[in-house]
């Protein structure tokens, strides 16, 4: 039997000696409240096994049975897990918690299991233990720029089972940026007729290139988005698994493509294209009735997407030049009464936070936001250190931690540039990753309760395939969802016995090409 080797590693795994072994008479047990979460257990053990597996409302006298309840003495989003060889008991604090003891089971089983047809040769089962869990934060996400460079939704639906297999639940698309508009908007056609392709991309950063070197392109062209249906389809798939998925739409920076489409929304006259290097861009949106009302309208079809609690308008790495040189922006900022174009971004921010909160939604954006002022329900992801999130947590803010470059998958995982695909600097190997703490040193309990919980991040100028980006992404968003979902610290070597076997189940699954990466 398969050594117990469970990533994010439970609470709580005590060994109690046997096996329970899958036969053709194994059944699984769960009421009709229980019956999604009963189904996507049995659709991942069918294939691989060759063995039914059928779902049933009462446990057979015979017993050897996965028997699904909920338990309302378990904490939310908690679990237990009882294994003996007569058969097997999984209960969930609440339909979430029963979720991820389903999650946790399928560890227990063979890695073959994740595979989609059967396999010989293999002793079906897991062993007899007992298992309680329980998140440390509720907020535990990974980021996946789809802007820079598209992946479609059979990347996606992959992903999503990444991360429900890790006990995830945040799936956080950048739609939007200025190398890409993703997102089809039935009100304004050219967002993605126009702002989804570019005629090639940049092969480099700026900050990476010797000075006075030109950037290199590769010529080839990009394009991608996804339909309305592509959308509802990807949130439909990720909340069977209890994930939520957050978009992104960025602004008032990194909005090159949705100006290349119609150009009312900039600051000049000039006619620009969708943007095809990386780095900090000069041209963002004006701050014109006009356009505050075709992001409305922008928003308008996006909140009929996406159900999240959270929208994120991104507010980062917005350069100023354009507004101190606009005389409209100028006269809006007099009109209001503001000292600077930072308090006039926060009252941008401020505008679309009051017009969600009109719909029932909270606006969440990078730290940035905090320049000026931030309305009073804002949530901050803070990306540059930990400084922001403290701040905005002793402010009475929400917080989600997202510190480059700990959670910044995108940076290289060692120092061998033969090794792996292109990635930032400095280095970020596994170890890093796997001892990073979401909770930042010296806040108040009250600020504490603030940290939501983190998420990892994968940016993708540099990854233009599926591949690459699992390259970069695994094995450390792995060791991501053991440091916010462990409690305990110092485990790497540990981590490293499990993760041998951990690899096992992310190749059955088709996540693979970081086998040879000295990390």
């Amino acid at each position: 039997m398969q050594p117990i080797a469970i990533i994010p590693r439970p609470e709580v795994v005590t060994p109690t000696g046997g096996t329970f072994a899958f036969d053709p008479r194994t059944v699984i047990v769960a009421d009709e409240h229980c019956g999604t979460t009963a189904r996507l257990l049995r659709d991942r053990l069918r294939p691989a096994t060759g063995l039914g597996f059928p779902i049933v409302r009462a446990e057979p006298d015979a017993g050897g049975s996965i028997i699904l309840e909920i338990d309302s003495a378990i904490a939310p989003s908690g679990y237990a897990i009882d294994v003996s060889s007569s058969g097997a008991r999984l209960r969930g604090g609440d339909d979430a918690g029963l979720f991820y003891a389903t999650q946790t089971f399928l560890q227990l089983c063979p890695p073959s299991v994740f595979r989609k047809m059967p396999v010989s040769g293999v002793t079906w089962g897991v062993p007899a233990v007992t298992i309680s869990d329980s998140p440390r934060f509720g907020w535990r996400g990974m980021l996946i720029d789809v802007s820079r460079h598209f992946f479609g939704r059979d990347a996606i639906f992959k992903l999503l089972d990444a991360l429900a297999l890790h006990r995830l639940n945040v799936l956080h698309l950048h739609l939007t940026d200025d190398q890409g508009w993703r997102i089809q908007i039935r009100r304004y056609p050219l967002l993605t007729e126009v702002g989804s392709w570019r005629a090639r991309s940049a092969m480099d950063r700026p900050d990476m290139r010797p000075a006075g070197r030109q950037p290199e392109y590769d010529h080839a062209p990009h394009d991608g988005y996804f339909t309305q249906d592509d959308l509802r389809e990807i949130v439909a798939y990720a909340a069977e698994r209890f994930i939520t998925v957050l978009p992104e739409i960025d602004l008032p920076g990194h909005s090159q493509a949705a100006i290349a489409a119609y150009p009312q929304l900039g600051n000049t006259d000039e006619k620009l294209p969708v943007w095809t290097d990386w780095g900090i861009n000069t041209h963002v949106l004006n701050v014109d009735d006009s356009t505050i009302e075709f992001y409305q309208n922008v928003l308008d079809e996006v909140l009929e997407i996406f159900p999240s609690e959270f929208i994120h308008i991104g507010g980062d790495e917005c350069p100023k030049e354009e507004w101190r040189a606009s005389p409209s922006a100028q006269a809006r900022m007099k009109e209001l009464g503001l000292r600077d174009e930072d308090e006039l971004q926060s009252w941008l921010t401020g505008s679309f936070a009051k017009f969600l909160s009109q719909r029932g939604r909270r606006l969440v954006g990078w730290d940035e936001i905090l320049e000026g002022g931030l309305p009073a329900d804002a949530t901050v992801m803070s990306w540059r250190g930990v400084e922001g999130g403290i701040a905005a947590a002793e402010a009475a803010h929400d917080v989600v931690m997202a510190p480059d470059p700990e959670t910044y998958l995108y940076h290289r995982q060692t120092d061998d540039p033969d090794s792996e695909p292109m990635g930032a600097e400095p280095s970020v190997p596994l170890t890093t990753v796997y001892d990073y703490d979401p909770m930042p040193e010296g806040l108040s309990p009250e600020a504490q309760n603030r940290v939501l919980g983190a998420q990892c991040q994968m940016w993708t100028e540099f990854l233009s395939s599926e591949r690459q980006m699992h390259q970069m992404a695994f094995p450390r968003m792995s060791a991501f969802a053991e440091a916010v979902w462990r409690r305990d610290r110092g485990l790497f070597a540990d981590f490293e016995e499990r993760l041998v076997v951990h690899r096992e189940r992310l190749h059955a699954l088709g996540i693979d090409g970081y086998e040879r990466i000295g990390c």
